[in-house]
This record gives structure tokens, sequence and C-alpha cells, in this order.
């Protein structure tokens, strides 16, 4: 690091004050001062009146530009700066927005312009013709200090504050890294809008904020196209998402759609939980052809000729060519099922439509000339009606699937040589429900209900989806997803050591088959920025049992003492012991334990004293004192973490040590375990650490 490095100190009133650091305080507030200046001109854009339409157009604009301008003032408007090389140096400072002065000249750089790229970029072996890289200390949003890497000189090896921005303690909603990033993530962020990606992202190595800072760059630099198809986010509960919720918005992104797989596919109410084996079942993809079944099997063959009405006169159309019509109609379906270019609704009206240009043509044929109206009228006919209503018939939705589990022979149909008789039993309903909305619907369904809707009519898609934890996706939730992907590009984001659903692979393949991008790039992130490397090296102690061939995530810093692993005899004493300990030093603090053992955690902390608050998935955040059901454990991150008997995470369900896993690695500073029995093989004989002050 440079000499000129100033660690986050501000200089005494008695002692001379920096003069680049009081260069760059100046900055700071000029810049501070054009954005404000650049809300206000917004604010002050006046409607000129020409139409409603254009009023409400204008309106809309303007409020998401002061949104996307919106003051926050633990937010600086830059982070970083890069020097040019040569006799003239230009500077720039990067920050997470663009800002400009009255005149239009750019006082901040934002992070996803081409220029400042070198900032991530830029080694002492490849400059990029940068001279220097100079980032800044904040602290409550005023700058404090300024650290340079000469690359010139050949000095750009990590310094105290990129190590101190990356440890910060972390309580309340993820917070964005465009101060952070590395080269190995910002290849990733930069990538083409047309690559789809997927990212095999061991724990702390960053995926998720690489997946949200991709979805910013690509909206910066294609906004005129992503802003008409849209950006979908999509997360494993509602807990994640209310975690990654800020991080979009702050880095000026506000019109990004995000959700849960549950929460796309909503379209019936969720009343009941399935048996696992069912569960597992109707994740399964041969589903999606027991449902294409299901649903065109119900077209008919026409039996009899039609008249069909045609300016006061009818025209008989054959059988035989109603028989063709039917038939060039399902056969399009068929060949093209996967892009389903004619779904079953549009099939519907261009049957109607067909039998309307059979009467036109015959009336053309004897001298007449219907107009296109006309004909659209003979299409919506009684008896055309009637004909399609016989033959094709409309169809709901949540009908298909009520239908196929109530009535056994078109499950058995449907199910011919893909499912056997059990499986066929484990999805019939031993007794119809009154009607669709009150029958016990699940998750599961829900997911089967959208693929009949998918069949049925077109889902509209977006320009780009980001799908984490994607790892953990049935390839009938994979199906839901890919049909919202339409013409646009993939980010996929997840772990498969992190894998704890019965659908998980040993490679990516399957998953991006069934998100319908098979082709896809893995890329490996291995280099773990948050998790420290005592609690990494313990917890890839599993990687031989769960993930076989993975290789191990490395983390770029040790910290003595930020493993302890202690056996107990009893729970409530030593968890109150060690939470009391851990809340005596800022950041947050997750007790994980099993879901079954939440309700008695929150108890044992309770009657010590300790405000712990149980995380739900119902989007609230964690608090900063959190008991953590290993469920919903993913994707989170905490300053502390504890972790009650592991054994009862691993025996709580079948892929138990994938779970363990995930939950050994959400700590970004202290991981301790209790445990009252035998820990896994893998894990025994670990030396119990130091208590750490962290």
């Amino acid at each position: 690091m440079s000499p000129a490095a100033r660690p986050e100190t501000v200089a005494p009133d008695d002692i001379r004050p920096d003069p680049v650091l009081a260069a760059e305080r100046a900055h700071l507030h000029r810049a501070a001062e054009c954005l404000t200046r650049m809300r206000d001109a917004t604010e002050a854009v006046t409607d000129a009146g020409v139409d409603a339409w254009a009023s409400e157009r204008l309106g809309a604009a303007r409020a998401e530009r002061l949104l996307a301008l919106a003051a926050d003032p633990g937010v600086p408007p830059f982070f970083g700066r890069t020097d040019a090389a040569g006799p003239a140096p230009e500077t720039f400072h990067i920050g997470r927005r663009h800002v400009r002065d009255d005149a239009g000249d750019p006082v901040v750089i934002d992070w996803r312009a081409p220029m400042s790229r070198p900032f991530y970029q830029a080694t002492a072996a490849d400059p990029q013709g940068v001279a220097r890289r100079r980032r800044f200390g904040f602290a409550g949003g005023e700058l404090t200090g300024y650290e340079d890497e000469l690359l010139e000189a050949g000095d750009d090896g990590p310094g105290e504050f990129l190590r101190a921005e990356i440890e910060r303690p972390r309580s309340g909603p993820m917070r964005d890294i465009v101060a952070t990033i590395q080269p190995d993530q910002d290849d990733i962020v930069r990538a083409p809008l047309a690559e789809s990606i997927c990212v095999q992202g061991a724990p702390g190595t960053g995926k998720t904020a690489v997946g949200l800072h991709r979805a910013a760059y690509l909206l910066y630099t294609h906004g005129g196209q992503l802003s008409r198809t849209g950006v979908l986010v999509v997360g494993p509960n509602r807990a994640f998402l209310r975690y990654i919720e800020q991080v979009l918005p702050t880095l000026g992104e506000v019109d990004v759609a995000q959700s849960t797989v549950a929460d796309l596919t909503g379209r019936v109410p969720v009343r009941a939980v399935d048996a696992p084996g069912a569960a597992v079942l109707k994740g399964d993809g041969r589903m999606a052809e027991v449902l294409r079944r299901a649903l065109w099997g119900e077209i008919r063959k026409p039996a009899d000729d039609v008249l069909v009405p045609l300016t006061g006169r009818r025209y008989r159309v054959p059988v035989e060519r109603l028989k063709r019509y039917v038939d060039d109609l399902r056969r399009r379906a068929r060949a093209d099922d996967d892009q389903q270019s004619l779904h079953y609704a549009a099939g519907r009206e261009r049957l109607a439509l067909m039998l309307a240009e059979d009467a036109r043509r015959q009336k053309e044929a004897a001298g007449g000339s219907p107009t296109d109206a006309e004909t659209r009228r003979a299409a919506r006919s009684p008896e055309v009606r009637a004909f399609c209503d016989l033959v094709w018939p409309a169809q709901d939705a949540a009908g298909v699937l009520a239908a196929l589990y109530s009535d056994p022979a078109l499950l058995a149909r449907a199910a011919r040589a893909l499912l056997d008789d059990a499986e066929q039993a484990l999805l019939r309903w031993e007794k119809a429900p009154r009607s669709i909305r009150s029958a016990p619907w699940t998750e599961a369904d829900a997911v089967l209900v959208d693929e009949v809707a998918g069949l049925l009519e077109r889902t509209p898609g977006y320009g780009h989806v980001v799908v984490d934890e994607a790892q953990d996706l049935s390839p009938m939730q994979c199906r839901a997803v890919a049909r919202r992907l339409a013409a646009g590009s993939l980010t996929v984001l997840g772990d498969l050591a992190q894998a704890t659903s019965p659908w998980s692979a040993a490679d990516w393949g399957q998953t991006l088959a069934g998100l319908g991008r098979p082709g896809t790039v893995v890329r490996p992130l291995t280099r773990g920025y948050r998790v420290p490397a005592e609690v990494l090296d313990y917890a890839n102690r599993l990687l031989p049992l769960i993930a076989p061939g993975l290789p191990a995530a490395t983390a770029v810093r040790g910290e003595p003492g930020s493993l302890r692993v202690r056996p107990v005899t009893e729970l409530a004493g030593p968890l109150a012991d060690v939470v009391e300990e851990l809340s005596a030093v800022p950041g947050s603090i997750g007790v994980v334990c099993a879901d079954d053992a939440v309700a008695d955690v929150v108890a044992m902390m309770s009657d010590a004293g300790l405000p712990a608050v149980p995380l739900a998935d119902d989007g609230e955040p964690p608090a900063r004192l959190a008991v953590v059901p290993a469920t919903l454990a993913k994707g989170l991150e905490f300053d502390a973490v504890v972790v009650v008997d592991p054994a009862a995470i691993v025996a709580a369900e079948p892929r138990g040590l994938h779970r363990l896993y995930v939950v050994l690695t959400r700590a970004v500073s202290t991981l301790v375990v209790l445990h009252r029995g035998d820990l896994p093989a893998p894990l025994a004989g670990a030396p119990a650490a130091r208590p750490a002050s962290r």
C-alpha cells in the first residue's frame, strides 16, 4: 500500500489538515450538492398537458427518476477514484450512480459505466491505463480517510480499507458490494445481456450479491430494452427476499420484480401440505407430460358436419375437413411443445376461425365477398361455438388438475407408461372437493396449476431473470421459471454443496435444461470473502460426503478464534452464556437449530433475559438476535452464528448433512457449535478454539 495511505482517522483541528483529504471532502460535498440539484430539476419538470396518456407517463417517469435519485444519508456519492496514467492524468470518482454538474459534466461516474471497469480490474501486472486507485473510508456519511494503490509502482495488494469494508459488521438487510467487487466477480457482473450464466458459488463468495449487481449492470447498460421486458429476481423464500430487497434500490434500480416460486405460481389458495412422497412426485419432470396429455386429451374427433352462418346463409363444412383442421392444430402444438408456439386456448380460437374461413371461401367461390368483420362474426356464432365446446372445450387450469386428481380413469390415461399404480395413488384425491377454491391445494399443486396455465395461454416473460439458490428447484419449478424467461437470458446462482431438496443433482446440467438454457456456461466462484478461513475449512470437511469432486472454497482472510466447537450436556446454560458474550459486540447473531427446536431455543433465551426473535418465512428481516430454523438459513448471513445441536439438524431431513453445511457457513466473524451428541464423522475431533473477542 502506498505511503500516502491514511487509515480512517480525521485530522484533529490542531494538526495541519491533509490537503488531499481536504480536497476529497470538498469533492464529496460538491457531489452531494449536484445530486440535490439533479433531484430538484427532476421535481421541477412540469406537465405540458398534451393528453392524459402523456401526463400519466410523464408522472410515472418522474416518480421513478426521483426514486433512483433518492438521498440515502448513509451512502456517500462515491467510494473510489482512478487516476489515469500520462502527463495530464484524468481522475474519475466512482460511485453508485452518475452525478453531473449544472453544465452536464460528470462529477461522479456510475460504477457500471465502461470507464469505471479499471477500478475493479486494474492490477500492477495489467494497470489498464490506471496509475493510481484510491479507496475512501467513511463514517456516518463523512469522508474520514483514503488509501492509495500505485499500480505503476507495482502496488495493488488489498489494503485495510478493502478488508474493513468486507468484514464490516452485518446487521439488517443485505448491502451492496460496489466498493469491494473483485475481478472474478466483476467478470460475471459485466457479462453481456445475451449470455446466460450459471454461477457455482461456494459460501461467502458473494454469488447473491454478484447476481443482483449483474441485474443492476444490465439495467444500466440495456435500460431501453429491459424497461420494456423487465427484470425478475427469484429467491428461495420471503425471508431471503426481504433480506436482499434494498440492494437494487441502493444502486438506483427500483423497478425490479422480486418473487419466490410460490408467489409466481400462486394461482390457487394453498391449504394443505403434501406427504414427502407426493411432494417429490409432483415436482418430477414427468408431470409435465401427464398434464399435457390430460389437457390435450380432452379434444375429441368431429363426428358430423357443421353449418356455419355467414351473411344470411349457412355453409356446410364437411366432417372430413373438420377432422383435418383439428388434427393439423394438434400436430402443430405437439411438434413445438417445448416452445408452446400454439397454446390450447389459441388453438380453440384458431379452430373457430378456420370454420369461418372455410365458409368464407365457399361464399367467395359462389361470387360473394364477405368482409373480415362478417367472417369474425361467423367465428363467434352459436353454431361454431357449440362445435368448439364439443370438440375443443374451454378449460380452466385449476379445473384440469382437479379433474385429474378426482377421476382415476382420466389419471390412468394421462399417466400411461409414465407413472405406475402406486404413483398414481399418491396423486388421487380420496374425495372430490365441493369447489375448486376449497380444494386441498398444496404448494406443489400450485406449480402444476401454473404448468397447465402455461399450456392454455402464453405466460408473460421477462428480459432477464436472476434465480438464486437454484440448486434446490424441482424440475417443475424450473419449468415455471423458464416460462417467465421468454426469449431473455438467465443468471443462475447456487451451490451444489448446499443442495437440500430431493431433486438435487450432482451437476448443473439437469437444472439448466429445465430452465430452458441447457448450453449455459457454469462459472465457479471459489474465493470466499466473507466467511473466515477457520470456519470455511471446518465446513469443507463435509464436502467429500455431500459433493464429491466439487472444489473446496478458499477464504481470503483468516480470523484466529473465529471457530469454537463445544460439547455440552445441556443447552440452556451454555447457550445463554455464548449469546450474552456475543451480544456485547456490534453485529447480528443467528442462533440456528432444527426447525422443531425453535420454540424451545426461544424459551431458553427468554428465560435468560435475552430478547431473541424467531425468524419466520413472512418477509420480515431477521432481528439482531434471531433464532433461525435451519430450513430458512440458506442465503442469510450473520456476524456470529451459534449452531445448536447439529446432530438434530442432520437427523431432521434426508439431506441433513447438506443442510448442516449451509448452517455452518452463515457466519461472517464467529461460529460457535454447541453439540450434545456425536458430531458427524468428518467434523469429529476438531480442536476447540479459544473464545474469540471478535
